[in-house]
């Protein structure tokens, strides 16, 4: 036991180290454009009032965003999705799987559970115990079941799920935003120095290497910010873009997108105002989440017709409205002609007594 704690202590304590690689490069970023190009390269002083402002404002945004993403515990599932004493006993007695799952399908009835393992069954995590919500799933580093996980990052040393997802999802918008002002505003003099226009001072290395790495980490974040961008619109995880989530009525990778503006919504809340703030907004509980209209379950009530059978149903309607306003109409304008109508009809329907009677 004492090595395996050892070794699980040592794998916590290696797991900072990019952490911290990216604290010591953003630490080195921002004395190298506050000192280095703000205060002893730039010469016009606006101009530097303007840089140092817009600087502070995205360093602040990002510096807050990225400690929200490490710092929020992962969100795991309640106790109601834990077997009972008595049921986790029996399951880890019984040997056969059917037995397993027939303990399983019984523990689950009053669990909103609408997604399954590949084979059909219930979904549930061995290691933690329980049975694992719609969108959840085990993380091996975390060694714990997290709520809509979408992936493990090694970056803030946490889990990415329904937690913290609107927090890693700023803190790449604003690191983007961070790098690119960088980049930016350090080119023309990094073109200055490269050409000699600028005397060779210690800030001729700063400002170089400045604008490699603002380049460098601003084409690597700008692909899986779109990425990311792309899953939020289809309300997937990064997991279930890999893998559709299993329903009842079968796999489905589109199962839990509700429209553009709606799949956002799930992310990033109602209130507009705090999108862009590193505060959590994200709707639901991170346990049940709305599915599609279109996936109709077999196994809960009908609540309301389909789309296509309001269409036909409103359809009929209509056309009988219309065909009884189209009958009145005519026999306003021809009375004559509408009794006439009338009177053969009449004699249609007795001849047709008539016929019936004589057949009988």
């Amino acid at each position: 036991m004492a090595p395996t704690h050892v070794l699980r202590c040592c794998q916590r304590g290696l797991a900072w180290i990019p952490v911290i690689f990216i604290a010591l490069v953003v630490c080195w970023s921002y004395y190298a454009y506050v000192v280095e190009l703000c205060i002893y390269t730039i010469p016009c002083i606006g101009e530097k009032i303007i840089y140092m402002v817009v600087f502070h404002l995205s360093f602040v945004m990002f510096v807050w965003s990225y400690w929200k993403t490490i710092f929020t515990r992962p969100a795991k599932p309640s106790k109601e999705f834990s077997l009972a004493k008595a049921e986790k006993e029996q399951y880890v007695r019984e040997e056969r799987p059917e037995t397993q799952q027939e303990i399983l399908w019984r523990a689950a009835t009053n669990l909103p559970l609408y997604t399954r393992t590949g084979a059909g069954v219930i979904r549930y995590c061995d290691r933690c115990q329980v049975i694992k919500p719609d969108r959840c799933h085990h993380c091996s580093a975390c060694d714990m079941c997290v709520l809509k996980m979408d992936h493990h990052c090694p970056w803030v040393n946490n889990c990415v799920g329904f937690s913290n997802y609107k927090f890693f999802i700023l803190f790449l918008c604003y690191s983007l935003i961070y790098c690119l002002f960088i980049a930016a505003t350090v080119l023309q003099y990094f073109i200055k120095f490269w050409t000699n226009e600028l005397p060779d001072t210690h800030a001729k290395f700063h400002v170089l290497f400045l604008f490699f790495v603002a380049a460098m980490f601003c084409i690597s974040i700008l692909s899986l910010f779109s990425y990311h961008l792309w899953l939020v619109g289809k309300n997937r995880s990064t997991i279930e873009a890999f893998r559709a989530p299993v329903f009842r009525t079968g796999s489905d990778k589109n199962g839990f997108s509700l429209g553009f503006r709606k799949n956002i919504g799930q992310v990033f809340g109602d209130q507009k105002k705090f999108w862009l703030l590193p505060i959590f907004t994200s709707q639901g509980d991170g346990v049940t989440f709305p599915a599609r209209l279109v996936n109709v379950d077999p196994e809960q009530p009908t609540v309301s017709l389909q789309p296509e059978a309001k269409i036909m149903s409103q359809n009929n309607v209509q056309d009988k409205e219309e065909h009884a306003d189209h009958v009145t109409e005519h026999q306003n304008q021809n009375p004559i002609q509408s009794a006439e109508t009338v009177t053969v009809s009449m004699e249609t329907e007795s001849l047709r007594g008539e016929e019936t009677s004589h057949l009988i």
